[in-house]
């Protein structure tokens, strides 16, 4: 597929409309492109430059910056194998080595099944799990050569199907917000200043208590997740570490600081 389908096409519109300017969707909108193809084809892009009134070859050039983007087809899993170096004095070497003699590939290649793409990577940020790596950008730590040849086969048979789902797919979770770009300004009545009161000593201000939220009834469960279709989104996986758990559950309930 090529241009944007009519669902896709939606969710761009959405996204120009989080923007002041067009062009600023431009990253956001390669990452759905991208979650529909797997890549990104030369009539995709042009879609997407259409969409922020820029030319193709600003929007390839943009594209080709950034290596998460790919221009060519690739397998539906991509493997990064961090071999910075927490994970080479664990072992990634040789965790690599095996990787390429069970695929049959060199960092770069797609097998002939177009399953896997495999990535010699930098640091994934998992220095606590070394040696690690991701498969669509979803985690895995304490990778050995027997926990690959398990992970691949659940792969390949699809039972991680609902966990690490096929490249190109970055976050399920639906993003919003309550207020629109390019919606209208909501005018506001500025506050009338206060009369300053003189006085020997400088009084301390007084704590105010926090406003009461009307209907409030104690501490909320937190809203699960939810995709471009209003399903709930399970963020983990059975073979999360631990130091991928805590992340994802504390981005899930709202505590985090970083993205799902």
């Amino acid at each position: 597929m090529a241009r944007l389908n009519q669902d896709n096409l939606v969710r761009a519109r959405s996204l120009i409309a989080l923007y002041p300017h067009k062009r600023s969707a431009l990253i956001p909108l390669l990452h759905l492109l991208q979650e529909q193809d797997g890549y990104l084809s030369p009539d995709g892009m042009e879609h997407v430059a259409e969409l922020v009134d820029l030319r193709p070859a600003e929007v390839r050039g943009t594209a080709s910056f950034y290596d998460m983007f790919h221009l060519e087809p690739i397998g539906r899993y991509l493997v990064a194998v961090c071999t910075n170096i927490a994970c080479m004095l664990a072992g990634a070497y040789e965790l690599l080595d095996h990787l390429q003699d069970r695929l049959g590939v060199h960092p770069g290649g797609t097998t002939e099944d177009h399953m896997f793409t495999l990535e010699d990577a930098e640091c994934l940020a998992l220095c606590g799990n070394a040696p690690c790596l991701t498969v669509n950008w979803r985690f895995f730590g304490d990778m050995t050569p027997d926990g690959w040849d398990a992970l691949a086969e659940d792969l390949r048979e699809g039972r991680l199907a609902g966990e690490v789902p096929p490249h190109g797919t970055l976050c399920r979770v639906q993003r919003s917000v309550d207020l629109m770009a390019a919606g209208p300004a909501t005018p506001t009545t500025p506050a009338t200043p206060a009369t300053p009161v003189r006085s020997a000593k400088p009084a301390k201000p007084a704590r105010s208590a926090k406003p009461a939220v009307a209907g409030a009834a104690g501490p909320q469960a937190p809203r699960a997740p939810l995709d471009s279709h209003g399903q709930a989104v399970e963020l983990g996986t059975s073979r999360t570490t631990p130091a991928v758990a805590s992340t994802v559950l504390a981005s899930a309930s709202g505590e985090g600081t970083t993205a799902p």
